[in-house]
Order: C-alpha cells, then structure tokens, then sequence
C-alpha cells in the first residue's frame, strides 16, 4: 500500500479547498443547462467540429460560474461562518485567506474568458461575464443582504447559462433561449424559499432579510406555492412556442403537476421534513424538464 508523504496530503488537502471553493455540485446545474441550450441551438444531431466547440464553451463557463462562487464564498465568509449549511467552506472556516480566494476567483474568471473570447464567441465571453457581475457583485453584495426579493431579482443570473449555451452556438439571443432563461426564472424563488424555510434560523442569525425571516413562514409558503402555479404556465412555453413537441409537454405537465403538490402540500400543511423533500423535488424538476426538452429535440 502506498503512504502518502505529509507534503502530497497538504496538496491534496489545498486541491480539495479549492475544489469546494467552486461549488462543483451548483456549477454542474448550471453547465447542464447551458449544454441544453447549446444542444437545442444545434438542429438534428452535433457535428465533432460542434461537439467540439460545446465542450470548449462548458468549459469557458464552468471556469467563471466557478470563478463567482469563490468570490460569493469569499465576501460571505461571515455570514457562512454563523450557518451550519454553509460553515464548512474553507474561507468561513479560515482554511483559505482572503488573498488566495480572490487570486483564485480571478484566476478562474480571466482564463474562462479569455477561452471564450477567442475559441467561442465575444458575445458568449460578455454575456458570461455580466453573469458573473450579477451573481457575484449585484446579487451577493447589494442584493442579499438589502431585499427579502434577492432571489426574485438575483434570478436573473441564474437563469442565464441556456441564454450563454445558445449564444456560443448560434452568436446571437433568440427568443427560444429567452424562454429557457424564463423557466430557470421563475423557477428559481420556490427552489430558494423552500430551502429557506428549513433553515430560516440560520439565515435569521446571519442577519440575512430572506423572505421567512422578514414576511414569516406562512407567507413564504404561499408564495412557494404561488410561484410553482406560475411556473407550470411558463413550463408549456417551449410547446406553445413550436420548440418542442408531445414529447416534451407530457415530461413539462407530470414534473411541473408534481411541484404544484409539493407546493400545495407544504402552503396547507408544513414540517421541515415537507420543506426538504420539496426542495429537492424542484431540483429533479428542473433536471427532468430539461433533459425531456433533450430528448425530444433529437427523438423528433
């Protein structure tokens, strides 16, 4: 059996920092669905040249997607110190000093642009860096901490990874990409919420004004449900607008009926138990809306 010496276990440990830093289990949401993007901007099946350039974009944008959550995970390292979700992170733990934080973030995000910039497209590169700006400025640093409507608004950012997939294929916004942003949009707040409901103290001890703190657990719930309603209207749009067939309607209808339940369920009656499995669920309905525009793009 190989032992590892003290200086390989520091490595490993650092590499292992860093990693987390990047919050590799949000980023991969986020490049799934810019590669959904990037594949329905593509009509009929990828050529090796497009293949290619889709892995090369994910790239890009995995790059400054990690890049804003290092700097996210920087300037919150106090409020991530008082939240047991989050105390874990090497900056709230003291593991990684403010300088190798911001030195890695900046890293990350000159490298992933400059890779789009000149393998994919400079619309690509601006509009991944705009995101970048309103995750990890607008959103973390004004937003957050100022408005109980952060996760409204702060949305935006992350609603546009299938807007940059579509813009390092086709070089342009259209209105298809648009209606994809507008799905991650929308369902963006009961994903939030529904989490903030389960761990409305430790937002409440970092002083953070999300809306069970501010407006109540009974509201937020509402809202929750409220938003999952809208949400379903907005899941038809790819159907209604021609961009995808039966296929991907009946996928839309049972994912998006399920988040309604969910939704209804923890609006009548609410455990945190209820609020964990509907936080959950929204990520499996994100993830299958997504993967069903997938399949029905190549099926028909």
């Amino acid at each position: 059996m190989t032992t590892l010496t003290s200086g390989e276990l520091g490595l490993r440990s650092r590499v292992a920092q860093y990693y987390a830093l990047a919050k590799p289990r949000v980023i991969q949401l986020i490049v799934f669905c810019a590669l959904i993007g990037m594949v329905l901007a593509v009509p009929g099946w990828p050529t090796a040249a497009e293949l290619l350039r889709m892995a090369i974009a994910c790239l890009g944008i995995w790059l400054v997607a990690g890049a804003a959550a290092a700097f996210n995970c920087l300037v919150e390292k106090g409020i991530d110190s008082r939240m047991k979700r989050t105390s874990w992170r090497p900056t709230a733990k003291g593991e990684l000093s403010d300088r190798q934080a911001l030195m890695f973030s900046a890293v990350l995000v000159s490298v992933g642009s400059l890779i789009l910039y000149i393998w994919i497209n400079p619309l690509t590169m601006w509009l991944t860096f705009a995101t970048f700006v309103g995750y990890a400025v607008i959103y973390t640093l004004v937003l957050k901490p100022l408005t109980p409507q952060n996760i409204v608004i702060g949305g935006a950012s992350g609603a546009m990874p299938p807007v940059l997939g579509w813009a390092a294929m086709r070089g342009d916004v259209g209105p298809e990409a648009l209606i994809l942003f507008l799905i991650i949009f929308l369902w963006t707040p009961p994903h939030f919420w529904a989490l903030a409901l389960y761990r409305v103290e430790d937002y409440r001890k970092a002083g953070l004004p999300m809306l069970p703190v501010t407006h109540g657990n009974v509201f937020t719930r509402l809202q929750v449900f409220l938003y999952t309603l809208i949400l379903f209207a907005g899941c038809l749009m790819p159907f209604v607008y021609g961009m995808s067939s039966w296929i991907y309607l009946v996928a839309a209808v049972v994912f998006s009926t399920g988040f309604c339940v969910y939704g209804f369920a923890l609006w009548r009656n609410y455990s945190d138990a209820l609020a964990r499995r509907t936080f959950r669920f929204s990520l499996i309905h994100l993830s299958g809306v997504f993967a069903a525009l997938l399949v029905d793009h190549y099926l028909l």
